[in-house]
Parts: C-alpha cells; sequence; structure tokens
C-alpha cells in the first residue's frame, strides 16, 4: 500500500509530504487547487510520461518520491527481480526526478533504473481509474487474466503455459529434423560421394603437424648420417687408436710389479681415454640408428601429406578441420538414410503434445465462457445503484483454436451495452467518461482483491451524478477499501463522508499575492464536516448544511 507521497518543486507545490493510512483517503477541495497536479505528479513517480512543464518556475528540477509497504513475494519485487535487482524489503521507494530541459531520471530504492522498468512495477502498485486511463483496467490486455483470477484459473493457465512450451519444444525439433532431411537430399549424390572419399582417407585431427615434423626430421637426417659415419670409423673403425692403446696398456701392466708407482698412472689414464672412445662409439651408434630411414616411407609420407591437403583444398577447409567434415558428411547421410523413421517420431511426439495442449485449452475455454456469465452477472448487479440499470456488461470470450497461445486459444475483452437498443462494444469506446469510471468501480468491487494492484485511484469517479449515486458509488468505494488501499478524488459530500481519511486540497496566495502554492491538510473530525458543509452549500456554510454534513457523517459509520 501506499504510505507516503513526497513531491518538490511540482509545478504549485514546492514542498509537500503526504502521509496515507489504510482504507479509503479522499482528496476534496475547489476547482483548480491542484488535485490534478497532485495525480500528475503521482502519474510520474510510477513512470508516467515526463513533461518540463512539471517543474515549477524558477527551478531546475522537481521530484515525486512514493514509499509503499509491501509484503514479500509482491509482484512488485518479482518485476524487480527478474531486472536484476535483489530486494525483498517490505518498503518499496520510487523517485522520479523532472529536469526543466524534460529529461528524467527513475531510481527505485536508490537505484537508477529504466523507466520501463518503473512502470511496469508502478502498474503493479497503483491502478488510477478517471482522467489517467492509460493505467486503468480499460486495457484489453489485462481482461483476461482478471477473469482467470474471478474464475481462479490461475493453475489451470499455469499447467496449460507448460504444456504450450512442450507442444513449441516438439514443434521446433520437427521443423528442425525437416529442415535438415530436405538439405541433405538436396545434396545427397555429393554428400554421399564426399563421405565415401573421406572415409577410405580417414583424416586424422593433428595428423599433417606430425607427419610434417617426421618429414623434417628424416631429411635433416640424411644430410648428417654422413658426418655421423665418418666420425665412428674414426673412433671405432680400421684407424681406431683404441687396439694399439690397449696393448700398450698391457705391455705397462706387465711392468707394474717391478714399479708400480711409475707405471700405474699411465695405465689408469690410458683406461680413461679408452672407455671414453668406446662411450662415443656406443652414442655416435645410436645417433647413426635414430638418423636412418627408409626411404620407402619417407616417400609414404609425403604421399599422405599430398593427399590430405589436396582434400583440405578441394573442400576449402584446413586439414585439421577434415576429420569434422568427414563426420559432418556421415551424419548427413545417415540423416538421409535414418530421417524417415527419425521424422515419423517426432510427428508422432509433436502430435501428442498438441492433443494435450488442445484438450487443456479447450477445457479452459469452456471454463472462461462459463465463469464469463458468473462475472457478468455479478457486474450488473453492482451496476443498478450507480444509475447504470438499463447497462449491461459483457464478458466477451473469443475462442480461436487456429491461433492458439502460451495461455490458451481466448481472447477475453469487456463489453458494455450503455442503453437498450445500442450496439455493445468494447468498454473503453462505447462507455463514456463518468460511465466508464463506474463500470470499473462496479468490475473492481466484484473481483474485490482479485488481481488488483494494492492501491486503486479514482479521479472525480462521481462527476455529473449526486444524491442516492454518490452515496452507492460512497459505499462501493469503502468496501473495497476493506481490501485494498482506496484514494478518491471527489466533488461529492456522500463519498467524502465514507472516507477514513480526509485530505483537503487548497491554493494559497504567497509573496503578496505574486504566486500561488498547493496545500494539503489531513482534516480531524470538526473541519471534515466544515469541508463536507462546504461541499453541500457552496460558498456560503449554513446551519442546514452542517446538520446535513452531520447526518452524512453518522450515517457512513
Amino acid at each position: 500500500m501506499l504510505a507516503r507521497l513526497s513531491i518538490r518543486d511540482i509545478v504549485l507545490i514546492e514542498r509537500l509530504d503526504i502521509e496515507f493510512s489504510r482504507g479509503l483517503a479522499v482528496l476534496t477541495g475547489e476547482t483548480g487547487a491542484g488535485k490534478s497536479i497532485l495525480l500528475d505528479a503521482f502519474a510520474l513517480a510510477l513512470g508516467g510520461r515526463g513533461d518540463a512543464g512539471l517543474v515549477r518556475h524558477g527551478v531546475e528540477q522537481g521530484q515525486v518520491t512514493a514509499v509503499f509497504d509491501l509484503a514479500r513475494g509482491h509482484p512488485a519485487l518479482v518485476i524487480l527481480r527478474d531486472n536484476g535487482f535483489d530486494d525483498e524489503s517490505g518498503e518499496m521507494i520510487l523517485r522520479r526526478v523532472q529536469l526543466a530541459d524534460g529529461r528524467t531520471r527513475a531510481f527505485i530504492n536508490d537505484q537508477a533504473i529504466s523507466v520501463q522498468t518503473m512502470k511496469a512495477v508502478g502498474a503493479a502498485l497503483v491502478e488510477i481509474h478517471g482522467q489517467h486511463d492509460e493505467r486503468a483496467l480499460v486495457d484489453a490486455a489485462t481482461h483476461r487474466r482478471l477473469l482467470d483470477a474471478f474464475a481462479g484459473l490461475e493453475k489451470d493457465v499455469t499447467a496449460l503455459e507448460a504444456l504450450w512450451d512442450a507442444r513449441k519444444t516438439a514443434y521446433a525439433a520437427l521443423e528442425t529434423h525437416r529442415a535438415n532431411m530436405e538439405r541433405a537430399a538436396r545434396d545427397a549424390d555429393y554428400l554421399r560421394h564426399a563421405a565415401d572419399e573421406l572415409k577410405k582417407l580417414n583424416p586424422k585431427e593433428g595428423e599433417e603437424a606430425k607427419l610434417a615434423e617426421r618429414r623434417t626430421g628424416m631429411m635433416q637426417g640424411e644430410k648428417i648420417a654422413a658426418d655421423l659415419r665418418e666420425a665412428q670409423e674414426a673412433v671405432s673403425g680400421h684407424h681406431s687408436p683404441i687396439s694399439s692403446l690397449a696393448a700398450a696398456v698391457r705391455r705397462l701392466e706387465r711392468r707394474a710389479g717391478s714399479m708400480p708407482t711409475l707405471v700405474e698412472p699411465a695405465v689408469k689414464a690410458i683406461d680413461t681415454a679408452i672407455n671414453a672412445l668406446e662411450e662415443a662409439d656406443q652414442h655416435l651408434t645410436a645417433a647413426l640408428i635414430a638418423a636412418d630411414f627408409d626411404p620407402a616411407e619417407l616417400e609414404r609420407i609425403e604421399e599422405r601429406l599430398f593427399a590430405l591437403r589436396g582434400a583440405a583444398r578441394k573442400y576449402s577447409t584446413p586439414v585439421d578441420g577434415l576429420a569434422a567434415l568427414a563426420a559432418k558428411y556421415f551424419a548427413d547421410v545417415a540423416t538421409i538414410d535414418a530421417g524417415a523413421g527419425q521424422l515419423k517420431g517426432l510427428e508422432s511426439a509433436a502430435s501428442e503434445a498438441d492433443k494435450k495442449y488442445s484438450a487443456a485449452a479447450s477445457k479452459l475455454s469452456a471454463a472462461r465462457i462459463k465463469s464469463a456469465e458468473k462475472l457478468n452477472k455479478a457486474v450488473i448487479a453492482e451496476l443498478g445503484p450507480l444509475k447504470l440499470e438499463r447497462a449491461k456488461f459483457i464478458t466477451q470470450v473469443d475462442s480461436d483454436a487456429g491461433t492458439p497461445g502460451p495461455h490458451g486459444i481466448d481472447r477475453v475483452e469487456f463489453w458494455v451495452q450503455t442503453n437498450p437498443g445500442t450496439r455493445p462494444g468494447p468498454m473503453m469506446k462505447v462507455a463514456s467518461g463518468g460511465e466508464l469510471s463506474r463500470f470499473l468501480l462496479a468490475l473492481k468491487v466484484v473481483l474485490s482483491d482479485k488481481g488488483s494492484a494494492p492501491t486503486l485511484v479514482f479521479d472525480e469517479i462521481d462527476t455529473g451524478v449526486g444524491g442516492a449515486v454518490a452515496d452507492a458509488i460512497g459505499a462501493r468505494l469503502a468496501r473495497l477499501a476493506g481490501k485494498v488501499q482506496v484514494m478518491a478524488v471527489t466533488h461529492a459530500p456522500q463519498v467524502a463522508a465514507r472516507a477514513d481519511q480526509h485530505l483537503l486540497i487548497s491554493k494559497d496566495a504567497l509573496d503578496k499575492g505574486k504566486r500561488m502554492a498547493t496545500r494539503v491538510n489531513t482534516l480531524a473530525k470538526d473541519h471534515r464536516r466544515e469541508e463536507i458543509a462546504r461541499m453541500l452549500a457552496g460558498a456560503e456554510i449554513t446551519a442546514e448544511a452542517r446538520a446535513a454534513a452531520d447526518r452524512l457523517l453518522r450515517s457512513a459509520v
């Protein structure tokens, strides 16, 4: 519910703070006192269209702040969460800044937000009926939801949405498969040839790099092998010093007994040299083995590289992409070969999903048509006291199985017939301003708190009526205020007398009459009687008017 409304530097308002109570709050005052300015400012805070003309003359900007107390899980909080705001607090603060150059800025709980999001949140918080019907229930897009709320069909609609998604998924899979089959069939001969050719080639990812590396190593090994053989010949060939060194060591070892200290160091050094030469021979042998290659293998590698690179050019893909391309062609051929069987399965699944959806949609449609009659009777029962006794309210349900959607096959719109013999039509087009407000009031009373915003605003709903009709309007506003918060701008004393909170809007002269300012005061009991007496009598308040005001206040209790 709306807890506070603060306005700064808007047209005739320099500073204004209003605390709202639960129940029915009425706003009264002389014509031109500023009631429309208040509603324009309120609409701005709810995401309404900005206007540089709203800014008070001589200042750079104005702003409006509306504070709401909300229960956890309220639709407005859900909208915020869906837009990336994680805020489950019980208080929501909407602030809109209007700059004198026409630009606006929007904030919710002091976080900058788009005007579109603020408008969506505002629509979930407040409905304004009357002169600001862009926020009222005249939008036909809301009528289906309201009928479902009246009939208690929300769970059925949620279940139907799940069936619609399943149907949509099944048909999407079917259409994708059909498209794949058609595409594959157009290129069937080419695909089979390409698949066979690539199957024979059997390319592997990374194969080109491995073959090229092996080929380079083999070609380099051929060049170094001659040098390796020459070095090995010097180390262990016919001219190798190993044999003569070994013979010299044996001779020295025979002499070692007579003069060991003289011979042993030399023997040891020659042994080390022989070991080093033998180790070098081993390394050279290993190197020659590694450098050795089969010319036939080199030829096979070069032929494989040629075949891979030729296929890559033919199919306009990198060599490493041939394996993936082959897999794709194999899959396309498999789709052609096995597509008929899969198609039947997908067609069967789509048909079954369609049957389930259609059955549920037809059942929901029948329930809506049945509930529409009940809604019509309930609303019509409220019209008589509102001086619309000759009017009819019609919940028009147009069903078309050929245009299904997530919410069913029905288009729901509220129609009215204002007088016998006239043609019924959409409520917004047929009803006049005053009639429309009363139709909406009757509808809201019937719907009570079903599908309603927590705060309802009625702008001069009693225009052009008085006496018993005005009293009937006041009674229904009071009934409605038992479920949701209701604010009403009114000129009818019968409506004002039923208020839980009475706000008087007035215009005062400031600076010796150089400028005017709008004021809002909450009236106590005695002041309420004076204001209602003024509304009854006009400029001169008489004792009879005060007595009549007392009677209205007593009868409203």
